[in-house]
């Protein structure tokens, strides 16, 4: 790491913050060391942090002294920030305001003194704002020590799924949370939610005149949500083996995406005006059949540290969702995700109706692949239409054409912030917006409930393939987009 120049602003904050202290559990995590802390350091690089902040890492074990536990993040905020965006001026300031203070669900007390004793040294504007980034299974008694502690007062309170593991559970842990926590103290985050391209999708839907009127089953004869990895496990074999992919995609990440691209306009864009309609939205959604369902399984899962010689643990899902409403009855939502895929991709695609009479035969170029439009939910995202058109010359023969739209190249001067950024901002600012409400969450474990009960057989499939063949069944004649060969 070397020193950079005096850093600069990238940002004017849009109001003057009071101070905050940030408490971070699972302070030595993953999560922490590649999302939290570098998203925290790139805001104050940014100017979009409190001008005063304490920040308190906690957790069960020790990661030594300060100093020690400043020097681990040092390096893992260079990593993971990019060394264009570290800045050795901004890290010294930024670690003076770092600490660790050891706590577990059992016992808080000490956490609970220095996060006063930090909220007094700020003055008495300070606010609380506290991260949960522990496993499932002891989040409940984390919330039950945060309430008999007192740091559970004033404070707001970032959840970090699973919220719960089915209905059942999904209900005790709102049921334990709203004891000690109200509603609008709560922050439950899905970080596909914060993506500059998610958010796109409710701009180009309601902001465009082209876009809206066809946004509907007249038009529109399918919809594709698709998420795969080509990462395998990566040593989190505890994790996928207690979880699966089911639960951990499903349930969260590809209905909230569902979410956004078949809502109804709301009022506002606000918090509670989306929540109205993607309330409504999923009281539409018919609850999954088990039999329009795929499991799979990579071959050479079972050989993973950690994983059991008899596994059935799926790591990848495709799913048929039927949304029941008005604008979307008889348009199939298409779901699929997995690990050790032949590409990681974010892609959404909407299959357009096509026209009533094709005046133009196959031997001029017509196809049976329909326009689509294709969002790719990249960090440097994309929008793609893809359309008929003449190719150039004496005959009149069609072909494949594309609109394409890259959003690094259309707004060059921009500086997005990254999904957790974003996040944690709005968190700041009281915005509730992109976070996902208790009642939500217990309607979408409704509709994955006949799954959970009766889960379908898990196939296996190769790695490096697109999953097992019943998926690319399960999509129909049209099939799965993939990339094109290059």
């Amino acid at each position: 790491m070397t020193e950079s120049a005096e850093p600069q602003a990238l940002f004017a904050p849009s109001e003057k913050m009071v101070p905050h202290v940030f408490v971070i559990f699972g302070a030595t995590g993953d999560l922490a060391r590649r999302k939290l802390f570098p998203g925290l350091f790139r805001l104050m690089r940014s100017g979009l942090l409190p001008e005063q902040f304490r920040i308190i890492g906690s957790g069960r074990n020790s990661p030594g002294t300060d100093e020690e536990f400043r020097y681990k993040l040092a390096k893992a905020v260079f990593k993971f920030s990019g060394s264009a965006r570290f800045d050795d001026h901004v890290w010294e300031e930024f670690a003076q305001r770092i600490t660790f203070q050891t706590s577990s669900k059992d016992d808080g007390e000490a956490l609970a003194a220095a996060v006063d004793a930090a909220m007094a040294e700020l003055g008495p504007d300070t606010r609380k704002l506290l991260y949960l980034s522990v496993p499932p299974d002891s989040m409940e008694p984390m919330v039950k020590m945060l309430g008999a502690t007192g740091l559970a007062e004033d404070a707001r309170v970032v959840l970090e799924k699973p919220f719960g593991r089915d209905l059942e559970s999904s209900r005790s842990l709102n049921t334990a949370l709203h004891q000690v926590f109200a509603e609008n103290q709560l922050f439950r985050i899905d970080h596909f939610l914060g993506k500059e391209a998610v958010q796109n999708i409710l701009a180009l839907r309601f902001a465009n005149g082209f876009f809206e009127p066809v946004w509907n089953r007249h038009h529109i004869s399918y919809v594709q949500i698709d998420v795969p990895e080509s990462i395998g496990i990566e040593g989190r074999a505890g994790f996928m083996e207690s979880t699966g992919t089911f639960r951990d995609m499903i349930s969260t990440h590809l209905f909230q995406l569902l979410g956004f691209l078949a809502l109804e306009p709301p009022v506002h864009v606000d918090a509670e005006s989306l929540r109205v309609e993607k309330r409504k939205l999923f009281q539409a959604v018919r609850a999954l059949d088990p039999d329009r369902v795929v499991f799979g399984q990579y071959e050479g899962y079972r050989d993973e540290p950690g994983v059991a010689d008899e596994s059935e643990v799926e790591t990848f899902v495709a799913a048929e969702v039927w949304v029941d409403n008005w604008r979307w009855k008889g348009v199939p939502f298409l779901l699929r995700t997995g690990k050790a895929m032949e590409q990681s991709r974010r892609t959404i695609t909407l299959g357009f109706v096509e026209p009533p009479l094709k005046m133009f035969d196959s031997a001029n170029g017509f196809d049976s692949q329909p326009n689509e439009l294709v969002f790719e939910l990249t960090e440097d995202s994309t929008v793609t239409l893809e359309l008929r058109a003449k190719r150039p010359g004496p005959a009149l023969k069609l072909d494949h054409a594309k609109l394409h739209m890259r959003f690094s190249e259309a707004f060059a001067d921009a500086e997005p912030l990254e999904a957790y950024e974003r996040l944690l901002l709005d968190v700041l600012r009281d915005d509730q917006t992109l976070f996902t409400s208790a009642e939500e969450v217990e309607r979408l474990w409704e509709l994955c409930d006949p799954v959970l009960r009766q889960p379908p057989k898990v196939h296996s499939y190769e790695q490096g393939s697109w999953g097992p063949a019943q998926a690319t069944e399960l999509a129909g004649e049209r099939g799965w987009r993939v990339p094109e060969k290059s």
